[in-house]
């Protein structure tokens, strides 16, 4: 798991590579790292405003009312409760999920005149696993779109180091312990409805296309090199 302040208030604000949720509850609302109409066209601001502000909000709310009702959750920190999913009440699961996952899911984004590419370590490992960056966009965009119902599509670092495309199930991510494949996740797409029907529709698959052009590859690609140092 990500070591340092992931989820913190300043690290959203910097471009610090990644890192791990060490403060237990309370927890808080982390801000964007960008204004909610610096992703235009590829998502809208009321789509993002919403997303965040309420959406987000609500795993905060709910995460923090259920820990406050557990004395045994008391002083856990978020990446605890995370990995350790499998064993909780499904309100802690599905909201420490929510909560992890879009804190990571808006630092994986940046306006398109910042996306940038992937470092040439990363591409590399892309190349190798999936034959081409346009191979892996491809794979990508097939998982995201035959999750059914709703979830999150993920690129992974297995234990291994190899990379690997996986998807999750509604809140879950690749560091639970119910992960069907497991590893640390440096790309993450949230494919509930909520992160694009207002200008998508149901056009999921256009959604997934229109994403790339906001990928924050200077993060992901730091994310990728940290695991490598591990």
């Amino acid at each position: 798991m990500f070591r340092s302040t992931l989820f913190g208030v300043a690290a959203l604000c910097v471009a610090t590579p990644s890192a791990a949720q060490v403060a237990p509850a309370p927890f808080s609302l982390p801000p964007l790292p960008y204004t909610a109409a610096a992703l235009e066209p590829a998502i809208d601001a009321l789509t993002m405003t919403i997303h965040h502000d309420r959406h987000h909000q609500a795993y905060v709310d709910a995460l923090n009312k259920a820990v406050a009702a557990d004395a045994k959750l008391e002083g856990q920190s978020l990446d605890a409760l995370v990995a350790k999913a499998g064993t909780l009440p499904a309100i802690v699961r599905n909201n420490a999920g929510g909560h992890w996952n879009h804190s990571f899911f808006w630092k994986t984004m940046a306006p398109a005149a910042q996306a940038g590419q992937p470092s040439s370590a990363l591409a590399a490992a892309i190349d190798r696993q999936f034959g081409s960056l346009a191979g892996f966009k491809a794979a990508f965009k097939d998982a995201g779109t035959k999750r059914f119902g709703s979830g999150w599509v993920w690129l992974v670092v297995k234990p291994d180091g190899t990379l690997a495309i996986t998807s999750t199930p509604n809140q879950d991510n690749p560091l639970m312990d119910v992960a069907e494949v497991k590893g640390t996740p440096i790309l993450g797409n949230d494919v509930w409805e909520q992160a694009y029907y207002l200008r998508y529709q149901n056009r999921r698959a256009d959604y997934l296309d229109g994403w790339w052009q906001v990928i924050d590859w200077k993060t992901v690609s730091d994310r990728y090199a940290e695991t490598r140092t591990r």
